[in-house]
């Protein structure tokens, strides 16, 4: 493992990582996952606590979808979507179709919850564009109309500079501010997402939500419905509702999209990460025959999407995420998770007694652990302490793989874990966060 490690810290560079704290230290090569569980080179084994960055599903190795990949593969691996079409990237649409929310009836391919906002944002300023010529408004092609975008504090949508825009964590974002575009940016508060709506609806082209919990803020949960007042609103101002589902799809909330919950229907809903059940990079941004209608025009008439993607509708990646989709089907995941989740939510107030664990927020099988200096005042650690990475690496001794955002202990596991397996990863959790803080810091 050293030797791959030493190879690891001269070449590559860590998204999310300050690369001078990753050489000091020893780290983690992963080399085979099974199930719920991953390896390192050294044949240690460690509960996958956050689904590889949330995209694992039904577990790593899974027979059914090597089995799909395998045969795509004999098949043919890649061919473009550029003036062809390919069979599982049809079938998926399909799929996909019929098992999001009603209108969404068109299916734009590309690689990562990124691209698949930028895309969003992308197709709804242009919507509103053509939309304005059509009606013999005068309009330059590239301004005028409604071009802004509305997004909640906390935000977090991706790291292209378009989903950065409309992004609202200061960590991250605040760099970049010179590369990005303008947007109202309001807190959960629908009075006062509604008097800006009054205001400059005429310039709003869109709004864009994680619908019911904002998972890179840290877990935070928003107030129940919320999310249908805020598609009452988006449809009484004529502004284009989009819902970024890249994070809360494909059961993590415990339905397969978080819009059900309030059966909201957006005009363009985004989703990744689980798409393909943590195998392959495949996103799809889903739209209504409304927004994809005002694309259709004469050649000349320029109306074109001019967006895309190498490996849009990647074959290999569609087949991984058709055979996902017919597991949720066959091993009907979302009726058996709902004991998990009761469970989960259950065990979870035994982590109130912890001194320092100062807010616990679910929704479904997302869960945050927020930890404070002082739970009375919310006192937070000092910064440098990094309180949440000493938390999870004492988690990876035990025998778990976490990742804080941080001082949130985030738990996201596969949705195929066992009722044992995921109170042995709450057990875990509990004893990590009980060690690094059972003295005063």
């Amino acid at each position: 493992m050293e030797r791959l490690q030493n190879k690891d810290k001269q070449y590559i560079w860590h998204p999310f990582t300050q690369m001078e704290d990753w050489k000091e230290n020893s780290q983690l090569v992963i080399e085979e996952g099974d199930g719920i569980y991953l390896y390192d080179t050294d044949g240690n084994k460690y509960i996958d606590g956050i689904s590889s960055l949330w995209v694992t599903v039904h577990g790593h190795n899974n027979k059914n979808i090597n089995d799909a990949i395998k045969k795509q593969l004999d098949k043919v691996s890649h061919s473009t979507l550029l003036g062809l079409a390919n069979v599982p990237s049809i079938k998926l649409a399909e799929k996909l179709i019929k098992i999001t929310p009603k209108g969404l009836n068109k299916v734009f391919y590309s690689d990562n919850g990124s691209t698949a906002v930028e895309i969003a944002l992308k197709m709804a300023f242009q919507y509103w564009q053509q939309n304005k010529r059509d009606q013999g408004i005068k309009v330059s092609r590239f301004r005028g109309g409604k071009t802004k975008f509305i997004t909640l504090k906390n935000a977090y949508h991706g790291d292209t500079v378009g989903s950065v825009s409309v992004g609202g964590i200061e960590l991250f974002h605040e760099i970049y501010k010179p590369l990005l575009f303008n947007a109202f940016q309001v807190s959960i508060d629908l009075k006062e997402i509604e008097k800006i709506m009054k205001t400059h609806h005429k310039e709003i082209a869109a709004m864009i939500v994680e619908p019911l919990i904002q998972g890179a803020a840290g877990m935070l949960l928003q107030p129940k419905g919320f999310l249908a007042g805020v598609r009452k609103l988006c449809t009484k101002y004529d502004i284009i509702l989009i819902c970024d589902e890249v994070a809360t799809g494909f059961g993590r909330t415990g339905k397969m999209f978080a819009c059900e919950h309030e059966k909201v229907s957006p005009d363009i809903m985004c989703i990744a990460k689980g798409l393909t059940g943590g195998y392959l990079p495949i996103a799809a941004t889903l739209t209504t025959d409304k927004i994809y209608n005002a694309f259709l025009g004469p050649f000349e008439s320029k109306k074109t999407f001019f967006h895309g993607h190498t490996y849009t509708g990647n074959p290999l990646g569609c087949a991984a995420a058709i055979a996902n989709l017919e597991i949720f089907e066959k091993e009907k995941t979302l009726q058996k998770l709902q004991g998990k989740i009761a469970f989960m939510k259950k065990y979870l107030q035994k982590f109130w007694k912890l001194k320092h664990v100062g807010d616990i927020r679910q929704c479904g099988f997302m869960v945050g652990i927020e930890l404070f200096a002082d739970k009375k005042t919310k006192k937070p650690f000092p910064y440098k302490e990094r309180i949440g990475h000493r938390v999870i690496l004492e988690a990876r001794r035990l025998g778990a793989i976490l990742r804080p955002l941080g001082d949130v202990i985030v738990l996201m596991p596969p949705l195929g874990i066992t009722l044992k397996e995921l109170k042995k990863l709450l057990d875990i959790t509990y004893e990590s966060i009980d060690s690094v803080l059972q003295k005063d810091i």
